[in-house]
């Protein structure tokens, strides 16, 4: 039976709980029988592969390559997983960089398997880092089967410092943040956007993403996420948002109960 991350009442109060308890749980997660199997073969063997081909043609290899960015959806989508690893990077019109994902360019970036030199599977501490954040997603997958909203926040957690970080202009990165479907929805749930943002035009759109940081953030500027107080203050206000939600829709269905059975 594998671990369960322990979540609490979910909300404001799990985050409270898991801030504390993270380390300790996410330990307990890459201890787990199968998570510790596949990371422990992962650094055993991805040092023997040297190509696209090998890393398609090993599916435990791949399974973890995938996971790690957020892409094990596509385990099955082996000719698409090639052309993105085979992206040239140095291309702007190249498949992983058109991909409004930008988790496929990341997984190209990090194998690098079309440029030149030794291929990075053989670079010190490349199996560490993937493990890692094959590890980080599986934590965060496990505090999914608890509460979806609490692995959205987790994940914006992480990636945002990492966007925030890149030398990318800010309309890019509020580009990426709409393009990644996990960070769009705690910015829209943070600003209290309904879904009829989404048939915007993306223009108008990332104007009613930087308004509402504006007014909740203060700034509209991507670099503030490098300061944790401002992706805290984010994901509180989504995670607020997100449980006056599910109240207001428990009291309509206790309500509607009570009229149906005549209460």
């Amino acid at each position: 039976m594998s671990y369960q991350v322990f979540t609490g009442s979910g909300g404001l109060a799990g985050w409270t709980l898991l801030n504390k308890t993270a380390t300790r749980q996410r330990d307990l997660v890459a201890a787990d029988g199968a998570v510790a199997t596949a990371t422990n073969n992962f650094r055993a063997k991805i040092g023997s592969v040297t190509s696209v081909d090998d890393l398609l043609s090993d599916h435990r290899l791949l399974t973890v390559a995938l996971h790690a960015f957020g892409l094990e959806n596509d385990i099955g989508n082996r000719g698409f997983i090639r052309k993105v690893l085979e992206s040239d990077l140095s291309e702007k019109g190249s498949l992983a960089n058109r991909l409004s994902n930008k988790s496929y360019q990341r997984l190209a970036e990090a194998f690098a398997f079309n440029s030149a030199g030794p291929p990075q599977t053989q670079q010190a501490g490349f199996a560490d880092r993937i493990t890692a954040q094959y590890v980080d997603r599986e934590f965060e997958a496990r505090v999914g089967e608890g509460d979806q909203n609490l692995r959205l926040a987790l994940n914006a957690r992480r990636e945002l410092a990492a966007l925030a970080a890149r030398p990318s202009t800010n309309a890019t990165k509020w580009y990426e943040v709409l393009g990644s479907k996990p960070l769009r929805a705690v910015f829209a749930g943070a600003f209290g956007f309904g879904s009829a943002y989404g048939k915007l035009p993306i223009d108008r759109q990332m104007e009613e993403f930087a308004k509402g940081a504006r007014k909740l953030l203060g700034s509209d500027d991507m670099q503030q996420f490098t300061l944790p107080e401002k992706v805290e203050k984010l994901v509180r206000s989504f995670l607020a948002r997100s449980a006056i939600q599910v109240d207001g829709a428990t009291r309509r269905y206790s309500t509607a109960l009570s009229l149906l059975s005549g209460g």
